[in-house]
């Protein structure tokens, strides 16, 4: 009972308390990007969740034979693989939807929040928890682009998922579906999930800049001299 517990919370966070857009301001390029009908928004949550449940499955089953020192690469060649065979399915089966994507659908290889997840919980969980989180994450992400293209093609194009709406397609507020218009969706629905997170006790979401990012250890490591590139390792000989 308490493994179920502790596996419907891992889930459920992803949701609304640490949803990947609204909360953790994770990916909002795609966000914004792809937002501009539900169609387009549905098939890139859709696509996006299922290599975030496949890549978080991988990491988590390999997480103790991956060397430290090159997990990310090693993180980003799993979900460049899984990227690639969903790409070549949506192509085969979907190709309107491919069009409606374009260049955001093999981005998904960089996504913040793939990586992220990657780094910052399947590296360090098991299997079933890792695929149960990714689950959760994936959800919330293709939530939050459900809820932006709604508000966006009703008000913008007078329609829903392509079906016209009588009393708004012949006069539709077009700045919805430029860019001004996601940026004012998506700051309304972050203001919604933030009180709704406050009501439960939790911090407002804030840009932190790269304090929040899942990499910032590395990085700050790095930066330190923690972590030596090749050339400065010592013992190596000049080229000079």
């Amino acid at each position: 009972m308490a493994e179920k517990k502790s596996l419907f919370k891992e889930f459920s966070k992803g949701i609304v308390i640490e949803n990947p857009v609204l909360r953790l301001v994770l990916g909002t390029c795609p966000t914004l990007a792809t937002t501009t009908s539900v169609q387009s928004a549905l098939g890139m949550g859709l696509a996006a969740s299922i290599v975030l449940v496949c890549s978080n499955i991988v990491i988590s089953a390999l997480r103790k034979v991956i060397p430290s020192k090159v997990r990310i690469p090693a993180y980003i060649v799993v979900i460049a693989s899984f990227v690639t065979v969903v790409q070549m399915l949506v192509k085969a089966f979907t190709p309107e939807l491919d069009e409606q994507l374009g260049v955001y659908l093999p981005l998904i290889v960089v996504n913040c929040i793939i990586l992220g997840r990657a780094e910052a919980f399947a590296g360090k969980n098991p299997v079933l928890a890792s695929a149960v989180d990714g689950l959760g994450m994936g959800v919330g992400f293709t939530a939050a682009l459900f809820l932006m293209s709604s508000v966006r093609e009703i008000l913008g194009a007078g329609s829903f998922y392509g079906i016209s709406i009588p009393l708004l397609s012949n006069n539709p507020m077009l700045i919805f579906i430029l860019p001004p218009g996601g940026f004012f969706v998506f700051g309304l629905l972050m203001a919604v999930v933030n009180r709704l997170a406050e009501s439960r006790g939790k911090p407002r979401a804030e840009l932190r800049g790269c304090e929040a990012c899942p990499m910032n250890a590395t990085c700050k490591l790095h930066n330190e001299g923690a972590i030596v590139p090749p050339q400065e390792t010592k013992g190596e000989v000049s080229a000079s």
